[in-house]
């Protein structure tokens, strides 16, 4: 029987930081309480905290693989390694000019995986943020960042290259089930914002405003195309993690909201949102083929479900 996830977890944090030379495990190391590192979302190419894989050897760049494997299901996992083999295609794109690589991923780790009963870790790149925090055996997931430029690669009309597509179709299957009223209700503007509203912000008010069409406003087709995308998010995560958060979520009101044209290569966005969740895709640039995605937990992100825990325990 294969260990729980947060014995997992922090096995893969310990083993990482053994396989890192003094230099490397400098700069991959941080305190817990170094907030302005640890709260920390970048899915644009600029300078990151932690150590860079193309720095590492191999051993260090599997044990960071391994890492980040216990935080996704082996779909996201997937995804994700198409997301990172996509710069190495935008780069060519690009006439070379920028210098974009694969290994140009940073993996940062706070606290001590071995001893604290707090700790966190993230990997990170250009369109790939993965958060986790574990106290007290708890891992607290959240944010999740997927992007994808280009979005799809295609030849003769055929996709070769879709990482996010399934995010894609089904946001749009979505709209297309709901009748004239919920579709004029979810549809909260014509043009599409240029990125997701919550950006890089390490908090997030919640909710974002308009909310668009609550799920009881949608017929049962539509109702349950919802729960699938919502789903299709969660799933992102380890099943372990993903069971705890539908649960979690189950039985409170979820609203769905589209900007911008419904016709497919049209650069449009849409979110989800219900209590402790927030779900955001935009494909806004690059005329519809430069997609994001973001799975964040407003009130939770960067584990402050379970510190608020650990700290009613502690100071009862």
């Amino acid at each position: 029987m294969e260990d729980p996830l947060p014995e997992q977890m922090r096995a893969a944090g310990t083993a990482l930081l053994a396989t890192l030379d003094e230099p490397a495990r400098a700069a991959a190391a941080y305190r817990f309480d170094d907030e302005s590192a640890r709260r920390w979302l970048e899915y644009r190419p600029r300078p990151r905290p932690g150590v860079c894989l193309a720095d590492l050897d191999v051993a260090g760049r599997k044990a960071a693989h391994r890492l980040l494997a216990t935080a996704l299901s082996p779909a996201a996992y997937a995804q994700a390694m198409a997301i990172i083999a996509l710069e190495e295609v935008l780069d060519r794109a690009e006439e070379w000019r920028r210098g974009r690589h694969s290994g140009d991923y940073w993996v940062a780790v706070f606290g001590d995986p071995h001893r604290d009963d707090r700790w966190a870790w993230r990997l990170e790149g250009h369109h790939l943020s993965v958060s986790m925090t574990v106290v007290d055996d708890r891992v607290s997931p959240a944010p999740i960042f997927f992007g994808a430029n280009p979005a799809a690669v295609r030849h003769a009309g055929r996709p070769v290259s879709r990482p996010l597509g399934v995010e894609e179709d089904l946001g749009r299957e979505l709209l297309a089930a709901m009748g004239p009223a919920a579709r004029a209700a979810a549809i909260i503007a014509d043009e599409a914002p240029g990125d997701i509203v919550s950006a890089t912000r390490p908090r997030v008010d919640a909710p974002l405003e308009p909310l668009g069409v609550p799920a009881d406003r949608l017929g049962p087709t539509g109702r349950a195309l919802l729960d699938q995308l919502v789903a299709l998010y969660l799933d992102r995560l380890p099943p372990e993690l993903a069971v705890r958060e539908a649960r979690r979520l189950d039985g409170r009101e979820r609203h769905f909201a589209w900007a911008g044209p419904t016709r497919p290569g049209q650069r449009h966005y849409y979110r989800v949102q219900s209590d402790d969740l927030l779900i955001e895709y935009d494909n806004t640039t690059e005329d519809g083929n430069h997609a994001h995605t973001v799975l964040r937990r407003p009130s939770s992100d960067f584990g402050e479900d379970v510190l608020a825990t650990h700290h009613q325990s502690a100071h009862p």
